[in-house]
């Protein structure tokens, strides 16, 4: 419910004046500070202003590519780096939005270690680096704040991974299913890692671990209807739609239970169900109108009993 509209509501229906609407305003906390304003506010900006510097580094040694020498680049990327450690050890106010540049400083002296001597490196082995060497900092920070990237930079590793020992292919067969399958628990792995069973020594909040839910299901949804295409349906498909489903389970009880994850893993349920049915409705190739107007209605029918589900089961929860 709206607070301000229904305190508009009250004033109307009780026929009050101006004086009267405004000292129930004050009542409501129209006028008042937000609730830790002041603990928060500086915090975020000094976050976001480290977020900035850091992409805003990477940037401007890529706007002045020409005038600064190979050792200049290095230098300036290393020394921001060690800067931000040493000012993390030394100002632990400022150690969270530190770290957070310390963390972005190291991919953006990966990815200019990457330009400059060409290695020939698959794209993986450097996001994989770079979260293995952004672990500590994230273990020293204990915040989300930097957790949350670090499960993107881990995600992102794993695709990549992923598409290079499937030879650099997107194409989905059963003869790369435990490449699949690694990836995909790699991810998993990750959000176990960040979930609240290890809070107590990450110190990881909600944030990553629903940012992790989000990565796993989007790969694993998505290599799984991939699966769907081609003579026959592959085995990734279902062991895609089997892990969804344990996923789903699992967070649904009370122990493991979150609104959000369980949210996202019942939406890759439904992306891959109903995904199966169109294949099973047009397997035969035809395209009639009676069996997409049956495949919406069964879309529809899934989706509903799925909200209703987590519906009952977060009531269920918060009785």
């Amino acid at each position: 419910m709206d607070l301000r509209l229904a305190v508009y509501q009250l004033a109307s229906a009780h026929a009050l004046d101006a004086q009267q609407t405004r000292q129930l305003q004050e009542v409501a906390g129209f006028q008042r500070e937000p609730a830790r304003l002041a603990y928060w506010l500086p915090r975020g900006v000094a976050v976001l202003g480290a977020a900035l510097l850091g992409m805003g580094l990477i940037c401007w040694v890529a706007a002045n590519w020409e005038d600064l020498g190979r050792m200049g680049r290095f230098a300036l990327l290393q020394g921001v780096f060690a800067a931000a450690c040493v000012g993390a050890f030394a100002v632990p106010r400022a150690r969270v939005p530190l770290l957070l540049l310390a963390l972005l400083a190291i991919g953006g002296l990966f990815a200019y270690f990457g330009q400059t001597y060409q290695t020939g490196a698959d794209p993986w082995q450097l996001f994989a680096l770079w979260a293995a060497l952004a672990l500590p900092l994230c273990l020293v920070a204990r915040s989300d704040v930097l957790w949350t990237p670090w499960m993107l930079v881990l995600a992102t590793a794993a695709v990549l991974w992923m598409r290079a020992q499937a030879h650099h292919s997107w194409r989905v067969d059963s003869s790369a299913l435990s490449i699949f399958l690694i990836g995909w628990l790699v991810v998993l792995a990750a959000c176990v890692f960040v979930s609240p069973l290890l809070a107590r020594w990450t110190g990881a909040g909600s944030w990553a671990l629903r940012l992790g839910l989000l990565l796993a299901t989007y790969i694993i949804a998505g290599t799984a209807v991939s699966g769907l295409f081609g003579d026959k349906v592959a085995s990734p498909y279902w062991a895609g739609l089997g892990l969804l489903a344990v996923a789903g389970i699992l967070l649904s009880t009370r122990r493991y239970f979150d609104v959000f994850g369980l949210s996202v893993v019942a939406l890759g349920l439904n992306l891959l169900l109903v995904a199966g049915l169109m294949r099973m409705l047009l397997s035969d190739g035809a395209s009639g109108l009676d069996k997409l107007v049956m495949l919406g209605l069964l879309a529809a029918a899934l989706l509903a009993l799925t909200v209703k589900g987590i519906l009952w089961r977060t009531r269920r929860e918060t009785a």
